[in-house]
This record gives C-alpha cells, sequence and structure tokens, in this order.
C-alpha cells in the first residue's frame, strides 16, 4: 500500500529524499500517478499552504516544503504525463518591466505548482508585448503579475491595457501581487484578482478555474 500520509509529512518536513523514496516505492505497486500527485504531494502542499496563510510557518519552510514537492515530481512526472493526467489550469507568471525582484514570483510559482497548476516562468523585468506574446504561443489563459516597487506599479496596468488594445482582454484572467500593491489598486487598473501572498495566489487562481 503506497504511503500517502507517510508521503505528506516528509513534504511538509522537508525531506526531500524520503518523498521521492516514497513517490517510487508507490509507483513501483502500481499506484495510479494521479492519486500520488493528489494524495501524496498536493495534500501535503495543501497544509503547508494552509499554515503559511495562518503564520504558523514562514517562506523558509514553504521553499524546503516545495523542494521535497519537486523532488517527489521528478520521478512522477513521467508517470503523470504516461497516465494522460492534465494539470488542473496552467498559469503564466512573471515581474513587470523594470522591476529586479524574484522572490515573492518564485514563491507563488512553487505554490502554484504544489497545488497541481502548470506554470511558465516568464522571469524579471517582462514587458507587456512579452506577456501577449507567450499567451499566443502557448495558449495560456491564467496571468500572475508581480511588481515589488512602487515606481513599477504602473506596469501593471500597462499589461492590462495592452491586452485590451490586443483584443484579448476577454480571453484572460490576469491577477497581480507584490509588496506595495493592493486589492484597490488592483481593482482600480482593471485586474481581475489581486493576492497578497503566495498562499492567497492558490486560492485567486483556483476561483478563476470556477468561473
Amino acid at each position: 500500500m503506497a504511503d500517502f500520509a507517510g508521503m505528506s509529512t516528509a513534504l511538509q518536513k522537508g525531506k526531500a529524499a524520503d518523498v521521492a523514496r516514497l513517490v517510487k516505492e508507490a509507483l513501483a505497486e502500481n499506484t495510479p500517478p494521479g492519486k500520488i500527485l493528489q494524495e501524496g504531494l498536493i495534500s501535503g502542499m495543501n497544509i503547508i499552504a494552509a499554515k503559511f496563510r495562518n503564520n504558523e510557518v514562514f517562506v523558509p519552510e514553504v521553499l524546503i516544503a516545495a523542494r521535497a514537492m519537486k523532488a517527489g515530481m521528478e520521478p512522477l512526472a513521467p508517470a503523470l504525463v504516461k497516465a494522460g493526467v492534465e494539470p488542473i489550469g496552467k498559469v503564466l507568471v512573471g515581474t513587470v518591466k523594470g522591476d529586479l525582484h524574484d522572490i515573492g514570483k518564485n514563491l507563488v510559482i512553487m505554490m502554484l505548482k504544489g497545488a497541481g497548476f502548470q506554470v511558465e516562468d516568464m522571469g524579471i523585468d517582462q514587458p507587456a508585448e512579452n506577456f501577449i506574446a507567450k499567451v499566443k504561443e502557448k495558449g495560456i489563459n491564467l496571468i500572475g503579475l508581480s511588481a515589488l516597487l512602487t515606481t513599477t506599479m504602473p506596469m501593471l496596468k500597462d499589461v492590462v491595457e495592452k491586452f485590451k488594445a490586443a483584443g484579448m482582454r476577454d480571453k484572460v484572467k490576469i491577477a497581480v501581487g507584490g509588496a506595495p500593491v493592493t486589492a484597490e489598486y488592483a481593482k482600480e487598473i482593471g485586474a481581475d484578482g489581486y493576492a497578497d501572498d503566495a498562499a492567497s495566489a492558490i486560492d485567486v487562481f483556483k476561483g478563476f478555474l470556477k468561473k
């Protein structure tokens, strides 16, 4: 029997080697890959996300858990592809033009992957045109924009406006976040959602999937 509880606990504690071993053992027992993902890995990341939201754990613990999740995904990913297991959604995430910060963005990406999303990382200092080009190329309809400076916040609006100008605004859902960004500002610039931390970002994007 696959040890889902042990997998989840090891992930929460950041024990990467144990997570990878338990995933391999479960695969060797012909446990469905989707079940391993949901009941072993995602269940553990969901607990970490809830604790992070409640200030019971902090960024270092989340990063360690995400690293353990990644270790488990390495043997699991090929099995998921072979079994035809689809991600729950695809998200494009990047930091806007002029902003070189990436810690918050990277944390959001880890949490989204841990929740079952496929994530395309645009990186930092990205102009609106690059987001538009990537959406056209990959067919992604969920976007996460990060701005960590008051001076780069206007670039969030620029991305929203340029999607409008390209006639693509109704094809995408855009969420924004970052230290100086507020829910009021997100609404003002016409974004579809706002997250004040990485755990909230999961809720926002899951909410988009329901609409």
